[in-house]
């Protein structure tokens, strides 16, 4: 019998937690979970699911265009933005108690309350209820960044949540930080009409994504009216009745513009500060948990992932992470580490965007021989028929092999073209196999064979 309550402790029930603790219970661990909010973590409740929930309704909204065209007119003056925060609210009530029923489901304990690790075995909660395992995986999330200068109240200076949980819409907003959260933002906002400056201190939007891709979501943002300003500053010059005066700096040029909001969305910050880990010893580096191979601390037993790692601030990752530690601790050899370059990146805007691996830069930066093949959407007839023609799919492959270095695609459903590309990399097959297999005609697909079919220099439509 062993000495502890249990085998392993996950504090924390996001997407990183609560699928650790399905896959332990699966593997035979007796499991505990503890969460001082709601199960799903941030993502479900206050990041990936309400976002798209809005987007799904963004779109929608943006079809009005489309149905005039067809000569359909509907009176749009009694639209009420509380129905659309309504609608996401209830997507991740349902979710959130989703998740809480696959706990039961899977015979998991879970507790609600506030975690401390005490030792590498015990964890209290509250300061009151103390528990021990034989491993603790720490599994916190993050939570948005502050600026100096920008500190977020809740009503006129936003973070992501703040943003989520509007219930009417602004005349106008200044989105500071134009990563994946900030031009989600940007999209779903303009969609009913606010006026949107979206600022990067970078020298474009989405400055991770493959230069190409990133260009296309800028052109089709400035073409719905969001006007975007990079390689700039902004910071606030005077708080008004009405709002904010900001101040947006661009090496020697200043502009000084108007907003009533102004939304934050330069990262996150982990949420490793209040857990007991300087008494413990356990290593951080700018408050991210320092962890070696199958994301175990310094301290043997105590493991982390998610957000509070320094990988990749993704759901995807966070749970792969978390079946790597469990399946390690039930002896069943799994990889010791997610491998970076087989990480696929979703944006839902629209047109989306989705990548893995290396761009064309990151190659060359890291000195390899590649060769690039980019198709057009408009080359594919069912991008044409539907009038979604803007976009492309882009290969880069070494040189010499072809194997498949990264992928990135940017138009209609690029978020699931991209799995077909990440397979055949994960499979070590290579572009001659995605462009000799038949694809079903019309399909958006047929721009995925058709750009592997580019790299073996045999392209039929580009």
């Amino acid at each position: 019998m062993s000495d502890y309550s249990y085998d392993l402790i996950v504090i924390g029930a996001g997407p990183g937690g609560y699928v650790s603790a399905i896959r332990a219970s699966q593997v035979g661990l007796n499991v505990v979970v503890i969460e001082k909010d709601n199960p799903g973590g941030v993502c479900l409740n206050w990041g990936c699911i309400p976002s798209k929930s809005l987007i799904s309704q963004a779109q929608k909204f943006s079809t009005l265009k489309d149905l005039k065209a067809m000569g359909i007119n509907i009176d749009t003056s009694t639209f009420n933005y509380e129905t659309v925060y309504k609608k996401s609210r209830l997507a991740t009530s349902r979710l959130s108690r989703g998740v809480e029923f696959l706990l039961k489901k899977n015979n998991i304990e879970l507790i609600k309350g506030t975690a401390k690790i005490l030792d590498r075995h015990t964890v209290t909660v509250d300061n009151d209820k103390h528990m021990t395992a034989k491993n603790i995986l720490i599994a916190t999330g993050s939570r948005p960044k502050v600026i100096p200068g920008l500190e977020f109240d809740k009503v006129g200076i936003l973070s992501s949540t703040e943003a989520l949980s509007l219930t009417s819409l602004p005349q106008s907003i200044v989105i500071i930080g134009a990563g994946a959260i900030g031009v989600e933002f940007a999209y779903i906002l303009s969609s009913f009409g606010v006026q949107i400056h979206l600022v990067e201190m970078l020298n474009s939007i989405l400055p991770l994504e493959d230069k190409d891709v990133s260009d296309i979501l800028a052109k089709a943002f400035k073409k719905s009216g969001v006007k975007i300003y990079t390689s700039t500053k902004a910071s606030i010059s005077e708080k008004t009745a009405n709002g904010y005066k900001v101040t947006l700096e661009s090496g020697e040029q200043s502009e000084l513009l108007e907003t009533e909001k102004i939304l934050v969305a330069v990262g996150r910050t982990p949420n490793s500060d209040q857990l007991g880990l300087e008494k413990l010893g356990i290593k951080t580096e700018r408050g991210f948990i320092e962890t070696g191979d199958y994301y175990e601390t310094n301290i043997p037993g105590i493991y982390a992932i998610g957000d509070v790692i320094n990988t990749p601030l993704l759901a995807h990752v966070a749970s792969k992470e978390g079946e790597i530690v469990v399946t390690h601790l039930a002896g069943m050899n799994p990889e010791k580490r997610i491998d970076p370059t087989l990480i696929p990146s979703a944006v839902y805007t629209e047109p989306q965007i989705a990548s893995f691996g290396y761009t064309e830069a990151k190659a060359k930066e890291a000195g390899i021989p590649f060769t690039v093949y980019t198709f057009p959407y408009r080359g594919a007839g069912k991008a044409v028929a539907i009038e979604e023609p803007d976009g492309l799919v882009k290969l880069v492959c070494h040189e010499k092999t072809h194997e498949i270095l990264g992928a990135h695609i940017v138009g209609k459903e690029a978020t699931e073209l991209i799995h077909e590309i990440l397979l055949a990399r994960k499979g070590k097959l290579l572009p001659k196999d995605i462009a000799t297999m038949i694809h079903a005609h019309p399909t958006l697909s047929e721009a995925v064979m058709e750009a592997a079919r580019g790299i073996e220099k045999w392209a039929i439509h580009g």
